[in-house]
C-alpha cells in the first residue's frame, strides 16, 4: 500500500476539494498546458487532448489531469475573457440546455488511462439584469461557460441529466475507476498519516 499522495494537474480548488473530500491525499501541480483548441479539432477532442497533454506536463507516480468546457448549439465556451464575454455566454445559455464535457486522465507509469463524461444541464430563462447581477458576483470568471454550479451559479439551473461532479469539473466515478483500473483501488478508512487522508492501495 503506497502512502503517496496522488499528484493533480491543476490549480482548480474544486478538484482539490472533491478529492479531499473523499480523503485522498492531493499534491497540487498545476500544469501550465496552453488552453487552445486547434483547428477542426471537435470539442470531444479538444478535452481530450488538454486532460491527457495536463497529466503528462507534470512529474509524479500517479498523475491526474481533467479539462472541462461547455458546448451549446456546437459552440464551444470555455473561461470568459472578461465580464462582458461572461454574459454574452449567460445569455447564449439561458433557457437552453447545453453539455458540460469533462475529461479525466490518470498517468501511472507507462500508462494513461482516461475516461470522458457528458452531462446535460438546463438553464432557466432569466433577464440580462439577472444575470448581470450574477457576473457582478465574480464568479463566473474563471469557470468554462461563466458559472459555477456549487456556487450563485446554482440559481441558474433548472434541471441535470448526468453526473453533478462532472459540472464541477471533476466526474469523481470515472477518477475512481482510472484509479482502479491503474491498481490503485480507493477503500474507505484507510489513513495517510501524514496526511490524514485516504491512501491509495
Amino acid at each position: 500500500m503506497t502512502r503517496d499522495p496522488l499528484t493533480l494537474a491543476s490549480g482548480s480548488p474544486r478538484r482539490r476539494q472533491l478529492l479531499e473530500m473523499l480523503g485522498i491525499a492531493v499534491r497540487v501541480v498545476p500544469s501550465n498546458v496552453p488552453e487552445v483548441r486547434r483547428p477542426l479539432e471537435t470539442a470531444l477532442d479538444y478535452v481530450e487532448r488538454l486532460a491527457r497533454e495536463k497529466a503528462l506536463a507534470v512529474r509524479g507516480r500517479l498523475v491526474l489531469g481533467a479539462d472541462t468546457t461547455v458546448i451549446v448549439r456546437d459552440e464551444v465556451l470555455e473561461k470568459p475573457v472578461d465580464e462582458a464575454d461572461a454574459l454574452r455566454m449567460l445569455l447564449k445559455l439561458q433557457g437552453r440546455t447545453h453539455q458540460v464535457v469533462t475529461s479525466v486522465a490518470l498517468v501511472a507509469g507507462e500508462r494513461i488511462h482516461q475516461a470522458t463524461d457528458v452531462t446535460n444541464v438546463g438553464f432557466r430563462r432569466m433577464t440580462e439584469d439577472y444575470l448581470r447581477a450574477y457576473v457582478a458576483t465574480g464568479e463566473p470568471m474563471d469557470k468554462a461557460g461563466a458559472y459555477g454550479i456549487q456556487g450563485y451559479g446554482a440559481a441558474l439551473v433548472e434541471r441535470i441529466e448526468g453526473d453533478f461532479f462532472s459540472v464541477m469539473g471533476l466526474p469523481v466515478r470515472l477518477v475512481l475507476r482510472l484509479l482502479e483500473e491503474a491498481g490503485e483501488r480507493y477503500d474507505f478508512c484507510r489513513t495517510v498519516e501524514s496526511e490524514e487522508a485516504v491512501s491509495l492501495s
